[in-house]
């Protein structure tokens, strides 16, 4: 070595800094695994016809969760005459709906951490599970319960499928394959009173819970065989159960409050007045936590911006509205009009129709 190349290794050690030189001598020496990483490697495109399965597995999975929504709203005077019970017939509904709103986000982010695999198989599972319960329960309060086992299943089907979708569509035609989802989503919502009507009427009001098994079984057998091709985005992490609890704590008192106000207790009384301030301190707390949280149950800056919040509001008035009509809709033209259960069922295709092609425009704009 030269004498020159001597004097410059000696001037590259004097020149690091103090300072650098102690943060270096304080930076940790293990090895962090990242076994449980997604791989970098590009993922295997899809052919068409796989992403025409997959997609059509996953709109036969929506079609469930959107049916059982409302397919027990014209058979509800059956039921009721059955169990010889109608003052908690609305349960029967409303027990789906608190559930399904409950777990929807929880679903959402384990299948972010476990994969969209094995949330979809825990939904329909659930799902199953429920409607069997559902189909053999002996009285009201059973059947309320079934219900919301169901409503668990049902609840995880959208977010989930939602999410495959954006896993295996591009963000430039997501659009159009959002408005053919829609469209079953309309569709399976609003055929779910014809469908529980002609049941009711015809066979046995049990046939609307037994007819989620063939189509659920169809629906696994056309979907699990392409999931192993779905690029993988999930990443294990720790799961921020105490903002899970809080979120799903206020959406149920929220429902309740909404379930409840102006019929079971006044809008103004304490009692709904305090359920909606326990609703209101349940998202404060969540706010506060997740603003706090390393890595948050549902990440806060996802719902700002100029669109989200928006867009937001706007859904959750349409899909209100929409329940709204196909569940009371079909117990008005029985009770006023007099018209069989069959019958009223079949007086909501015109709302299907006008609902299917809105979807359709829609997603194509």
């Amino acid at each position: 070595m030269s004498k020159f190349e001597r004097q410059s290794d000696s001037a590259d050690i004097q020149a690091l800094p103090d300072d650098i030189a102690e943060e270096l001598s304080r930076l940790p020496s293990e090895v962090i695994s990242v076994d449980d990483a997604p791989s970098i490697a590009p993922p295997v495109p899809l052919s068409s016809d796989e992403v025409r399965t997959i997609v059509i597995s996953l709109m036969l999975t929506m079609f469930l969760a959107a049916l059982d929504q409302t397919i027990v709203a014209t058979a509800l005077p059956t039921i009721g005459r059955q169990f010889q019970d109608v003052s908690n017939l609305s349960w029967v509904i409303t027990a789906y709906l608190l559930a399904s709103t409950a777990v929807a986000p929880v679903f959402g982010t384990l299948s972010d951490i476990y994969g969209r695999k094995a949330m979809i198989i825990t939904s329909l599972s659930l799902f199953v599970a429920g409607s069997v319960l559902c189909a053999i329960a002996p009285n009201m309060p059973m059947l309320i319960l079934a219900r919301g086992l169901q409503g668990l299943g049902g609840g995880g089907i959208m977010p989930v499928v939602q999410t495959v979708i954006s896993d295996v569509v591009s963000p430039r035609e997501r659009g159009q394959y959002q408005a053919y989802f829609s469209s079953v989503w309309m569709v399976g919502g609003i055929l779910g009173p014809v469908i529980g009507g002609v049941f009711a009427e015809h066979l046995h009001w049990s046939m609307i819970f037994w007819i989620n098994l063939p189509l659920t079984a169809a629906a696994l057998a056309l979907l699990l065989p392409k999931m192993k091709k779905i690029p993988v985005f999930h990443r294990r992490r720790k799961v921020d159960w105490l903002g899970g609890v809080l979120l799903m704590a206020s959406a149920v008192v929220f429902m309740l409050v909404l379930t409840w106000g102006g019929t079971r207790y006044p809008w103004l009384s304490p009692t709904v007045l305090a359920m909606l301030g326990g609703a209101v301190a349940l998202v404060v707390s969540f706010v506060w936590h997740a603003r706090r949280a390393d890595e948050p149950f549902l990440p806060l800056p996802l719902l700002g911006g100029r669109v989200v919040p928006f867009g937001l509001m706007a859904g959750g008035c349409a899909l209100g509205a929409i329940t709204g009509l196909t569940v009371q809709l079909p117990l008005y033209y029985e009770s006023v009009y007099h018209l069989s259960a069959s019958e009223a069922g079949l007086a909501l295709i015109p709302l299907a129709a006008v609902s299917t092609v809105g979807a359709a425009v829609a997603g194509r704009t």
